[in-house]
């Protein structure tokens, strides 16, 4: 009875140790900075909840694919988009797209479309994200993926630099300039906000 009771304990043990290890190994969850001409936006992500969303979002950070690129669609009250668009409003070339995780998101008990939250964006098509991604500046739960719903796949969060979203959310909207125009009639900052770079920082 006493030999039982000794190898149960030392079974939790192992298991305990196990678990502090496989959570040591998985280490921070990574960050990016995002260097705007507005201030700097530094987000978390979590591979742990949408694993090939947050690879291919590292992967374009990865490659300076995001630097030089725009917010190219503001909607105050609801979000801001960029990370496809030049200042020119050159599409930058892109990966082929990312498979839908709305399932993984549901599964692994992923982040909600809430304020500060990044998600990636995409058509009506839910496997077609590609290099594009929004931060929400309101709690928008009808984006959220449901049983149901494929929705969109939020997988990280703004840790720092509120202000500077806020900042963005707020400037005057329009139409693109120039020829541009007819492709982007609105929700275009009429002052262009920046990504002049995009850095993991851990």
């Amino acid at each position: 009875m006493k030999l039982n009771r000794r190898l149960a304990a030392i079974s939790v043990s192992v298991a305990v140790s196990l678990a502090s290890f496989s959570a040591s190994a998985q280490g921070p969850a990574p960050r990016v900075d995002f260097k705007t001409n507005l201030g700097d936006i530094v987000v978390e992500v979590y591979p742990d909840k949408a694993p090939k969303t947050v690879e291919n979002f590292l992967t374009y950070v990865k490659a300076k694919h995001y630097d030089g690129t725009i917010f190219h669609r503001v909607i105050n009250n609801f979000m801001i988009q960029g990370g496809g668009y030049d200042l020119n409003f050159n599409p930058r070339p892109t990966r082929p797209p990312v498979q839908h995780e709305g399932a993984t998101i549901l599964q692994n008990g992923g982040p909600k479309n809430a304020v500060g939250t990044i998600a990636m964006a995409r058509t009506n098509d839910p496997n077609s994200a590609t290099d594009q991604f929004f931060i929400n500046v309101k709690d928008n739960a009808f984006l959220d993926p449901t049983p149901s719903s494929p929705g969109y796949v939020a997988f990280g969060k703004v840790v720092s630099g509120m202000d500077v979203v806020n900042k963005i959310k707020s400037t005057p909207t329009g139409s693109a300039p120039g020829g541009a125009g007819g492709m982007f009639p609105r929700d275009v900052p009429q002052t262009p906000v920046v990504i002049q770079s995009a850095t993991i920082v851990n």
